[in-house]
């Protein structure tokens, strides 16, 4: 049986805006960075010079942005000026639509902690706190710069601008981690009273100082029980305190959910721009270098031709199926079976479907998965954590059908 490839020429109405600037790289980050916290920096003057280049050389596909997200790096180290700058450059190049979503991840203790009336009025409407926890040795071990101190500044002052739509990040399965400073770190969460909280799982990346530091096995790192019961006590913490656990890592009040995300979690294209971002759309997804001299050539090239081109490797249906079954099911509301298969013919489709059902109901079975009106979904929080075992099995299953290059 063979997946054809059909291309989509769906515009997208969601950016991504890499910026790479840090105080230092955090122990558990494999994100391209660079270590320059120095506003008017030469480096990070011809990064951004470089940055609007690519926006300004994008061709807008005729539909308006509804979210914008500024990630890292650490965005909070922007001055205004600059933030606006770049805003401006979006707003020209795409339009925003009316009641867009504009986020910006900050970090306690930088200096965009004082900018933020600032960034309200350059249309900034979301914020991303990266606190990753309340427990001063986590920190430290962690590298991160900004002490407890430094977080309930920033919080004081995020309520001070009256700031409505914020959200707050932890990170469980550090080193040394108890279950006691997990807890801790959830209750002061909630006490700051963000309208979202993410809450994600250590991942030791390769050319990580943890990487390096922790093997797997490392009697330091919370084993997998302790880290599972992280997880379920998050979940009936978060939850008993009104905050929806929409996404596998994610909770917000109703309404609250991260707009942009939810573009990448139901596979939606979006733009991206910036040292190692990677865009999505007519079903190619495309990475920029992820080296700062590579990426400043890149784009240099684009403006001798005139505007962007985008290196043409579109994704077959398969990945396509495969990617939107990993991110459709890291939400509760799952996936819509009948909305899936539609782009498939009659005879594909029958096949793909009973794969597909025989999974999900095996996994019902076992009380993980639910099933509405053919929408299924995953069901928190041991069905979130046996997630990646589901999709494993249905990795397997379709690897026995071709694919047509």
């Amino acid at each position: 049986m063979i997946f054809q490839k059909v291309r989509s020429k769906i515009a997208p109405q969601a950016a991504y805006v890499h910026i790479p600037f840090c105080r230092q790289r955090c122990h558990y980050c494999d994100f391209p960075v660079i270590v320059d916290d120095k506003a008017g920096s030469r480096r990070r003057s011809q990064y951004l010079a470089t940055l609007r280049r690519e926006i300004q050389l994008t061709p807008g596909r005729g539909q308006p942005l509804t979210s914008v997200f500024f990630g890292g790096g650490t965005p909070s180290l922007l001055t205004p000026e600059e933030l606006g700058q770049i805003l401006e450059d979006l707003e020209q190049q795409f339009g925003f639509a009316e009641g867009i979503e504009i986020s910006l991840e900050a970090d306690p203790g930088t200096p965009g902690i004082d900018y933020l009336k600032e960034y309200q009025e350059l249309g900034v409407n979301r914020l991303s706190l990266g606190v990753q926890s309340f427990v001063p040795k986590l920190l430290q071990i962690s590298g991160r710069t900004h002490t407890v101190d430094d977080i309930h500044t920033a919080i004081g002052k995020i309520k001070a601008c009256h700031w409505e739509n914020w959200s707050l990040d932890l990170i469980q399965g550090l080193p040394g981690q108890t279950l006691q400073q997990w807890q801790f770190s959830l209750e002061q969460a909630v006490s700051a009273q963000p309208k979202h909280i993410s809450a994600y799982d250590l991942t030791l990346e390769p050319k990580t100082r943890f990487y390096r530091e922790y093997p797997e096995d490392s009697p330091a790192l919370p084993g997998e029980e302790l880290t599972a019961k992280m997880y379920c006590v998050a979940h009936e913490f978060l939850e008993g305190q009104g905050l929806i656990h929409y996404e596998i890592s994610n909770y917000a009040q109703p309404g609250y959910e991260c707009r942009h995300n939810l573009t990448y979690w139901r596979n939606q294209p979006y733009y991206a721009f910036g040292l190692g971002a990677t865009s999505y759309f007519d079903q190619v997804r495309f990475q920029r270098p992820d080296r700062i001299k590579a990426y400043c050539e890149w784009v240099e090239r684009q403006a001798f031709f005139g505007a962007v081109d985008m290196l043409d490797y579109p994704l077959s249906q398969k990945d396509i199926l495969l990617e939107s079954l990993m991110l459709g099911l890291r939400l509760k509301e799952g996936i819509n079976l009948i909305q899936l298969l539609k782009p498939f013919a009659s005879g594909l489709k029958d096949m793909l479907e009973n794969i597909i059902l025989s999974t999900f109901k095996r996994f019902q079975a076992e009380g993980w998965m639910g099933n509405k009106r053919n929408q299924w979904f995953l069901i928190p929080p041991q069905g979130f954590l046996m997630s990646n075992l589901i999709l494993s099995h249905l990795w397997l299953d379709f690897d026995q059908i071709t694919i047509l290059d």
